[in-house]
């Protein structure tokens, strides 16, 4: 039986969070979209009338919290109400290096994801379809099931399902990469809930670029996508030390390379090498679990 989604909420309102859910109500004014924090101060931000004082900028973000906000996009600190009223919980919060114990340096620190998946396992009602969305490593939906099933009472009518839905975003073009993106991806072993997620982004994304998998796959696929990235900006760097060295311009092999459309063009600029939030992040992960 199909499963209908009425209502949302997610757990993080930090810069994918935040964006990612106004899209989605920009695009289902028929869901309701619960976005909440404990961070009282960014909530603030977010329910500022001066749109000026969001806590991300993102380009056309502005726009789309002023039309969407107290239609059918809130945001608030009221964390336990919310999952409550849930069908489905996107867990949207950071997931760091780890700076002590084992893996530290290189293992994404996961206690604010397990923080949140005992949340949703206390408060949640009913059936509830629980979405990674953070960049995880390969296997923590294992954590995130074990967790909730730990809590569940045999006279609760109470049950989980867990989806892997990583998000491929580039800061300063956000809001297109929601509204317009390469691929979604999808990863569960219920039918039911992956179908539940697809039927939300196919209000907006064609169905060929809908991509369903299993959870692992998904999960995995997150990480080798930041690190072929990476390698690229990383190859083209080393090009162009040999370009310097020879005399030929990097920009024009960058270009002579990039019309090969077994590579493509893109991530060819050489530059002073990747940065950000999450290369360095993601490949130090992926170099501690392979």
């Amino acid at each position: 039986m199909p499963i209908k989604i009425k209502n949302i909420c997610c757990i993080g309102a930090g810069y994918v969070g935040g964006p990612t859910m106004a899209v989605f109500a920009d695009q289902c004014p028929q869901i309701k979209v619960e976005v909440v924090d404990l961070d009282k101060e960014r909530i603030n931000k977010w329910n500022d009338p001066n749109l000026k004082k969001l806590p991300i900028y993102e380009p056309g973000l502005a726009e789309i919290v002023k039309r969407r906000r107290g239609v059918n996009l809130f945001f608030s600190t009221l964390v336990a109400e919310k999952i409550m009223n849930a069908d489905m919980v996107f867990i949207s919060v950071n997931t760091p290096t780890k700076k002590k114990g084992l893996g530290a340096g290189k293992a994404s620190d996961l206690k604010w994801v397990e923080a949140c998946a005992r949340q949703v396992a206390q408060f949640a009602v009913g059936h509830t379809i629980v979405v990674e969305k953070s960049t995880l490593p390969v296997r923590t939906a294992e954590v995130i099931k074990s967790i909730l099933q730990s809590k569940i009472n045999p006279n609760e009518n109470k049950t989980f399902d867990v989806l892997s839905n990583p998000e491929f975003l580039s800061e300063g073009s956000a809001i297109e990469d929601l509204r317009d993106p390469d691929r979604v991806l999808i990863g569960g072993e219920r039918e039911e809930s992956v179908e539940a997620l697809s039927e939300i982004y196919s209000n907006w994304v064609p169905e060929n670029k809908i991509l369903k998998t299993n959870i692992w796959s998904s999960e995995l696929a997150k990480l080798t996508a930041n690190a072929f990235l990476a390698q690229r900006i990383s190859s083209i760097n080393a090009i162009g030390a040999l370009c310097e060295a020879t005399g030929a311009d990097v920009r024009e092999v960058a270009r002579a390379i990039g019309t090969d459309n077994r590579i493509g063009s893109s991530f060819l600029d050489s530059g002073p090498g990747f940065g950000g939030s999450c290369f360095k992040k993601d490949i130090l992960n992926l170099v501690y679990l392979s």
